[in-house]
């Protein structure tokens, strides 16, 4: 490519690159929805700039480039997008759940947006602690730690020395592994026939209803967050306690499971049945964290325009 003249096929040579863009704008802003119209701002950018790429780096690096920059003009004005287990300690169950409006919360996205890249490098827990960062150290940990570039490479990208790269890169590390010292014994995904029957039982549970069974799903520890609700659970008890006591769901077959991918982890699309028609309408998106034989963390999404990202439709 050169700076000669603007290509009409240029739209056809940036394509390949959108959705290893969208996980780095996802990776970036923590939202499903900001990342879609981020590579959306970035594409066109790049389109009206064609003629000044004069293939000194390579399509892809000064994608990069316009990419992040743009990231880092949206997140100026944007307070980070926390998690319940961010706000305050665990809640009790016997008290009815918290909600509030106003908030961005960290939201999820589907696996296969992100098929160009590591399930690794999306995972939910990451996404929520990358959140911790300033935007800038946030996007010198990407490019480095998750991207592999050379600390030359950032430097010229953010308009910065490799001497500020190395600097914020460390300092990043360590408020990271500050804000989520667990993040690398996480499981992404189901790996064994174990796991595979723990996703299984987990559906019958909660599709039947079944209290005593969803106790046994979960690990003493387990967390439960769902946003849009601050408040969060603690124990395998006290999150039976929470679906026995405040889910609107309250028999057998009010809940349908649909299998989900989401960040690199399993997951589930849960619609409930209507009383007025019997109609299984969207309630919830699950992303599931799994240990050996038990769910570790599990986190509701009530957001329910995040169906429409996940190609899901809004009844069964």
């Amino acid at each position: 490519m050169t700076s000669a003249a603007p290509d009409v096929d240029f739209q056809a040579q940036l394509a390949p690159f959108r959705p290893e863009l969208l996980a780095h704008c996802y990776r970036m802003t923590g939202s499903v929805h900001e990342a879609e119209d981020l590579v959306q701002e970035t594409l066109l950018n790049a389109w009206r700039a064609q003629a000044s790429f004069e293939g000194r780096s390579t399509l892809r690096t000064w994608l990069y480039r316009i990419a992040t920059n743009t990231c880092l003009n949206a997140l100026d004005s944007h307070r980070r997008r926390p998690m319940p287990t961010d706000l305050g300690p665990s809640a009790d169950a016997s008290r009815p759940p918290v909600e509030v409006d106003g908030v961005l919360w960290v939201e999820p996205i589907p696996d296969a947006a992100t098929e160009a890249c590591s399930r690794e490098s999306v995972r939910l827990a990451l996404i929520a602690a990358l959140q911790y960062l300033p935007p800038r150290q946030r996007a010198v940990l990407i490019l480095r730690d998750v991207m592999q570039w050379r600390a030359a490479e950032v430097a010229d990208v953010l308009g910065m020395t490799t001497a500020a790269v190395n600097s914020s890169l460390q300092r990043a590390r360590a408020q990271l592994d500050a804000a989520s010292p667990d993040r690398d014994t996480m499981m992404a995904e189901p790996v064994d026939a174990k796991q595979r029957d723990l996703l299984d039982r987990f559906v019958r549970a909660f599709e039947n209803h079944d209290i005593e069974a969803i106790v046994t799903l979960f690990a003493e520890d387990a967390v439960m967050e769902m946003p849009p609700f601050t408040s969060w659970y603690r124990g395998a008890r006290e999150i039976a306690r929470l679906v026995a006591t405040w889910c609107p769901a309250t028999r057998a077959g009010d809940l349908r499971l649909v299998p989900i991918a989401a960040n690199g982890q399993p997951g589930f699309a849960t619609y409930m049945r209507d009383p007025a028609d019997g109609v299984y309408r969207k309630f919830k998106l699950e992303v599931l964290t799994l240990g050996a034989d038990r769910v570790t963390h599990a986190v509701s999404f009530f957001d329910l325009s995040l169906f429409e990202a996940f190609g899901l439709p809004a009844q069964l």
